[in-house]
């Protein structure tokens, strides 16, 4: 089948779901519709259906002891889930909700006042729109985006007024946290703490604040927010509002994950699948939706410096061959985001293909 081709104009014309969900609508749009498997749902009252905790103050502690019981925690949730939360991490309560704030602000923006944002290009330094990209969406997501580059260089709306302030300091606790992460995650692969940060020249490396925006849907149970998908960097962390929705597979089921008050939820993406040569699994999770009320997230995904290619690093193979093949890591996002790999595993195709 050919693939579908749309104008910038003809994308302009898709209504924003917020603008959708004014109209006071009974049912979701067919457009909209997607239906879920029950029977994936994992029961929300097992305890072992609960991501790991990550306790922030022992990672930086001073006392050897408690950071190397730290690492080992990391490194058995990265394995184990590829995701977990992480609770005493610092970062004050209050920014994370001013960032939630100023979000919704802007989503609250005007149509009009929004459109000078909407761009085709995928790293536009700052770019808002719906769905997940309409050109070649076959269903509609329940969901409005804002992306803004924050790392190597800091950009900013001018709309509203406070979002600059708040997204600068934001942007810049939220980093030093995933960098003490990313310390740790290479640490408890037997690395020097800094081996992956200077690999994959992190001092220039992606940093992007994603903000979704999930408005309260008549039938939640037929539309979705985000489909199953992994993240393209690094690390990932994650905020949001009191309204969950964001769910993991573990053990061939969708696990929703209930988080601390104030907690970060980090999970860790495709770049750190290739560099431990699948040890580290970038799993797969969706955003869901719900009738009661909007929900916003802010996703901060950190990659590598855009030239860098990730390859499976040498002391980590252990006489094992390199599962992957290098690609930069613009070129692994551009990838990402096209028809090729729509809503496929974008791993695949750097999938060394065994010999026959």
């Amino acid at each position: 089948m050919a693939p579908t081709t749309t104008t910038v104009a003809d994308e302009a014309k898709v209504a924003s779901i917020k603008t959708l969900t004014g109209a006071e609508l009974n049912s979701v749009p067919s457009e909209y519709t997607y239906i879920k498997d029950p029977n994936d749902q994992a029961d929300a009252s097992d305890p072992e259906h609960s991501i790991p905790t990550i306790d922030f103050a022992q990672l930086t502690s001073s006392s050897p002891d408690l950071r190397s019981k730290a690492i080992q925690e990391i490194g058995r949730a990265c394995e184990e889930w590829g995701f977990f939360q992480v609770i005493n991490h610092g970062v004050p309560e209050s920014l994370m909700k001013s960032m939630i704030e100023v979000c919704h602000k802007f989503f609250d923006l005007p149509e009009e006042e929004k459109k000078e944002f909407q761009s085709r290009k995928l790293l536009e330094p700052i770019k808002c729109g719906t769905s997940f990209n309409v050109a070649i969406d076959k269903v509609r997501l329940w969901r409005d985006f804002l992306k803004v580059i924050a790392h190597p260089e800091f950009h900013s709306l001018h709309k509203p007024a406070d979002y600059s302030e708040v997204s600068l300091e934001f942007s810049k606790q939220t980093r030093q946290v995933a960098t003490e992460l990313l310390n740790g995650i290479s640490e408890s692969l037997g690395l020097e703490a800094e081996y992956i940060a200077k690999a994959m020249n992190w001092d220039r490396g992606l940093q992007i604040l994603a903000a979704n925006y999930y408005p309260a849907c008549p039938q939640p149970d037929q539309a979705i927010g985000i489909p199953p998908h992994t993240d393209h960097g690094l690390v990932t962390l994650l905020i949001q509002n009191d309204m969950g929705g964001l769910e993991v597979q573990h053990n061939g089921k969708w696990v929703l994950v209930d988080c601390a008050p104030g907690a970060f939820v980090v999970n860790i993406g495709d770049q750190m699948q290739i560099l431990t040569n699948d040890k580290y699994k970038s799993v797969w999770h969706r955003a869901v939706v719900n009738n009661r009320a909007t929900r916003i997230s802010i996703a901060v995904p950190h990659g590598p410096a855009l030239d860098t290619a990730a390859l499976p690093i040498p002391e980590l193979l252990g006489g094992e061959a390199p599962k992957y093949i290098g690609m930069s890591y613009e070129e692994f996002m551009e990838l990402q985001a096209s028809p090729a790999a729509y809503m496929m595993p974008c791993l695949d195709h750097l999938r060394v293909k065994a010999d026959n």
